[in-house]
């Protein structure tokens, strides 16, 4: 029969199984003695943080500007690595590189009092980062003072052609505009000290204001034809002196030929001639029978009456009486 035991009662094995041995409480950490540890890591942490915070690197084709409390300290230019003043000093970048400039659409007047529209974009780069912070304190003020040099001299410059000088490629004033301009540009921005240089001005192009562009195109259409008809009538000219000039000589051919031919000619009767006389001098009579038989066929005809008398000559040599 089975008897309910307490659970807590120990069992008669108990005492046989080893005992565990009780843990030791341990010592709490004493921070006190690593504090200076403590503190020298983390002021030495927090000093190499601001260090390296305070290190910058200059590119190629950049300037680093260096400011403290606002003004300019420092501009670093060479590539490498630099440090500024904590806390104190501040840093900002301006372009080396070239830079392309979108000038904005203008209207115009040429020498003929023709209005055009021109657009132009400009090559530039900052030579002098001090002389642009202090007199034009940013790029968009430098790009904009470019700007106004810009138009003034293509106004200048274009006022002095004539529209078809200008839109015309083979005309070599366009070219050299681009020259002078750049030139009269670069003149203004050093006389000012804005620390920039244009490389470089062009033309993008060129148009006619819209109530202008129908009666420029009926002129020059007037004038291409104008221009045409001379063309034909220099033509016409040409031909006519050309076919003169071939008459002319035709005509000395044909007259030389001639007198070449008339002295073969005469020549020619001349040998004919002489033969005749060396052959008709050996029978006189042969020949006076011959030169008037010559004489019957030029002066006789078909429906030809001739009365002679009947010792005539002529009737004997008819009659065929001969002596």
């Amino acid at each position: 029969m089975e008897t309910n035991k307490p659970q807590n009662e120990p069992s008669k094995f108990d005492a046989y199984k080893p005992s565990k041995p009780k843990k030791q409480p341990k010592d709490p950490i004493n921070f006190k003695k690593y504090w200076k540890l403590i503190f020298g890591l983390s002021l030495a942490l927090i000093v190499l943080l601001i260090l390296l915070a305070n290190v910058y690197v200059v590119k190629e084709n950049e300037y680093r500007v260096v400011r403290q409390f606002g003004e300019v300290v420092a501009i670093k230019e060479d590539p490498g690595l630099h440090m500024k003043i904590p806390f104190i000093q501040s840093l900002t970048t301006l372009p080396k590189y070239q830079m392309i400039y979108d000038v904005s659409e203008a209207e115009i007047n040429t020498r003929d009092k023709k209005r055009i529209i021109i657009d132009n974009y400009a090559v530039w780069q900052v030579v002098n980062p001090r002389e642009l912070i202090t007199n034009a304190a940013t790029i968009v003020n430098a790009e904009s003072r470019m700007e106004e040099f810009i138009y003034s001299v293509i106004r200048s410059e274009l006022g002095q052609l004539n529209y078809d000088e200008i839109i015309n490629d083979e005309n070599s004033s366009r070219g050299s505009l681009n020259d002078n301009v750049t030139a009269k540009v670069n003149e203004l921005l050093e006389k000012d000290q804005y620390g920039i240089r244009v490389t470089d001005v062009r033309m993008k192009r060129t148009d006619l204001p819209a109530e202008n562009e129908q009666s420029v195109y009926t002129r020059m259409i007037s004038e291409r034809d104008s221009t045409a008809q001379d063309y034909l009538s220099q033509g016409d000219a040409k031909k006519r002196e050309i076919e003169a000039q071939a008459d002319r000589e035709a005509q000395e051919v044909i007259a030389t030929a001639r007198k070449e031919a008339a002295l073969i000619q005469a020549e020619g009767e001349s040998e004919a001639a002489k033969i005749y006389n060396e052959s008709f001098s050996k029978d006189p009579e042969f020949y006076q029978l011959y030169r008037s038989l010559q004489s019957y066929t030029k002066t006789i005809g078909e429906d030809t009456v001739i009365i002679l008398p009947s010792d005539s000559p002529y009737a004997s040599v008819l009659s065929g009486i001969m002596e």
